[in-house]
């Protein structure tokens, strides 16, 4: 959605050259391959790091801060979106940083460097996730919200499952050398590329898509349409507090190998199993959002309550169940989540939206990285208290959204 050639009128520019649905599947393929990439080094951030020498808190707040930058970076790159129009860029921007710091991350040798390689990779998503998001959004409108991020989530996951089970393939072949398994990765990176450049061709303008479904008028030069509603703050606050208590697989799997119950071969192959999940969980919350609303996402405390109940035991099956529960909350956090800011915020002001919506969830990701990190070193069973208590408060806050939205769809209505 780049900026259109001077002069030219909307009508004769060939902004659309496909069909939304066709738009949303290509898009999805984009991910998946992404997905590979950084899934696939993702899945054994944790005993990469401790390999290094990092104990569990380093592990937790790294990731965090990992998600942290993901999330947090997206208030800069959010509002830049919508001030700049330029959303393929700042999407392909995004991802050739991710596909570049994953392939170093099997050779960086010193724990520092490794550090900083796994918050790059992040940076790559927080560039690129405020511009993709609204590209997306717009087809969607035409697809239904909940469907059409659901698809892109489930093909998204297939990349996350392909990815870790690739890794865990490598590591099983040479040994646990991380090299060859992360270097391996750069061929589904330069993919990435390719596809970006020649959807970018085929689909300059999607906000077209938007625009048929609503027959609205082209949006200002600057993208401006007035502030935030209320529904859209007290929908981040409640997704920034349930974020708070959820447990980065990091930490799951530095549990998983320190207590001797999977060995770290096994760690991806768990992980590609919570992906499979995770596509399931976000394919059924997001036919469920097209039919019932927001009201969904109560869902996703009780899951974020159970990953830690059940995460951080010594039964290999309890733990491993766990880890599956954890996959289900990320189902729903990658789709029905993102679905619910479209629909809350006006076409022009979204991906501000997205970033600002991100930066707020980026905190309570560092607040939850550290959190569960350090009490996981200090007492599990404290661990376990705080999180459940964290989740009822979040419970509270998804109460108080739908109370707003409810308002705001009324005041609409009466207009």
């Amino acid at each position: 959605m780049d900026q259109p050639v001077s002069g030219e009128r909307e009508a004769d520019r060939p902004s659309v050259r496909m069909g939304p649905w066709r738009f949303v599947v290509w898009f999805g393929t984009v991910s998946l391959l992404a997905d590979v990439v950084y899934e696939g080094a993702r899945s054994i951030t944790g005993p990469l790091l401790a390999s290094l020498g990092a104990s569990a808190l380093v592990v937790g707040v790294v990731t965090g801060a990992g998600e942290s930058a993901a999330l947090g970076l997206r208030l800069v790159s959010g509002p830049m979106a919508d001030r700049t129009r330029r959303f393929w860029g700042l999407a392909i921007a995004g991802y050739a940083l991710t596909v570049v710091s994953v392939p170093l991350l099997g050779v960086a040798g010193v724990l520092w460097a490794a550090c900083v390689l796994v918050i790059a990779e992040r940076v790559g998503k927080a560039v690129r996730s405020p511009a993709k998001d609204t590209l997306l959004s717009h087809a969607t409108a035409a697809t239904g919200r909940g469907r059409g991020f659901a698809v892109h989530e489930a093909m998204d996951q297939i990349g996350a499952l392909v990815g870790p089970l690739l890794v865990a393939g490598m590591l099983a072949l040479t040994g646990n050398d991380y090299g060859p398994a992360l270097g391996v990765l750069a061929v589904p990176g330069i993919a990435v590329l390719l596809l970006l450049f020649r959807l970018r061709a085929r689909v300059p303008d999607p906000e077209a898509y938007e625009r048929e479904v609503t027959a609205a008028a082209p949006r200002a030069p600057d993208g401006r349409e007035g502030r935030l509603p209320r529904a859209f703050w007290t929908y981040a606050a409640f997704t920034a507090a349930t974020t708070t208590g959820f447990a980065t697989f990091g930490v799951l799997s530095y549990h998983l190998v320190q207590r001797h119950l999977l060995s770290t071969a096994w760690v991806p192959v768990l992980y590609a199993a919570a992906m499979a999940v995770d596509a399931v969980a976000a394919l059924a919350t997001g036919w469920l959002y097209d039919r019932l609303g927001p009201r969904v996402l109560i869902a996703l405390p009780v899951l974020t309550a159970g990953v830690v109940a059940l995460a951080f035991t010594d039964t290999v099956a309890v733990a491993v169940l766990g880890s599956l529960v954890w996959g289900a909350a990320m189902g729903i956090q990658e789709s029905t989540l993102r679905a619910t800011v479209a629909d809350l915020v006006p076409s022009g002001r979204r991906a501000t939206a997205y970033g600002l919506f991100a930066g707020v969830v980026g905190v309570a990701s560092l607040a939850g990285g550290a959190l569960t990190g350090g009490l996981y070193g200090y007492s599990i069973p404290a661990l376990i208290t705080v999180v459940v208590a964290i989740q009822a408060l979040s419970v509270v806050l998804l109460l108080v959204t739908w109370a707003d939205a409810d308002t705001r769809a009324a005041r609409q209505r009466d207009c």
